[in-house]
């Protein structure tokens, strides 16, 4: 049997001997929503949200649902209930790939050149670093091979850097020699701090 308004809740479902549902009703997915279905979990494992179809859209919803152990309703005009979600204890699955890339992007990148939360303001990645130190070491020594910049400026993937030109950087001044852009000049001088590559000899 279901009831309304009972306690704090909007709706107490009580069927025999199992854990009473708790739904709660709002006419749209809000946080104050999320909250009393948060505080409603002190009280039975069996609580519901429910909000008029279509829902919300983003598919992070059901996954934070999902995380916090909230079931979903969507309730159609007609009155009829649709279960999206039924809450569950959660279960995650671990980014196995998502986080080697985040450890690999950690170890890689030199320095924290980039303050945590920045907004509107290009983020200096590994990569992008990697990209720096192949246009600084152009910028000095002149049109190089990938190998001369693998072993005289630091940079691994430099054959990677200069054939994809993410940045429009790099363009080939020979067969497998390559050298600056306008564009890459302007970002080795706007790079700053400038590695003197000048005691390095950039023969083989």
């Amino acid at each position: 049997m279901v009831k309304g308004e009972i306690g704090n809740c909007d709706l107490v479902g009580l069927r025999g001997e199992e854990p009473p549902v708790v739904v709660e009703l709002k006419r749209r997915f809000n946080l104050d929503l999320l909250l009393q279905g948060v505080d409603r979990l002190a009280l039975t494992d069996q609580t519901y949200l429910a909000i008029p179809e279509p829902g919300p859209r983003d598919s992070r919803v059901k996954k934070l649902l999902r995380r916090l152990g909230l079931g979903l309703l969507l309730v159609a005009a007609s009155g009829r209930v649709d279960p999206v979600l039924d809450p569950a204890p959660y279960q995650p699955r671990k980014a196995t790939k998502r986080l080697h890339r985040l450890l690999g992007e950690h170890k890689r990148r030199i320095g924290d050149p980039t303050s945590g939360g920045v907004t509107r303001t290009k983020i200096m990645t590994a990569y992008r670093q990697e990209a720096l130190r192949c246009a600084l070491y152009l910028a000095q020594a002149g049109p190089s091979t990938p190998k001369q910049l693998r072993k005289f400026a630091d940079t691994p993937n430099a054959l990677k850097i200069l054939a994809r030109d993410v940045y429009g950087w790099f363009e080939r001044a020979d067969r497998g020699v390559y050298q600056l852009t306008p564009l890459g000049f302007v970002a080795a001088e706007e790079a700053g701090e400038t590695p003197d590559y000048s005691a390095r000899s950039a023969k083989d």
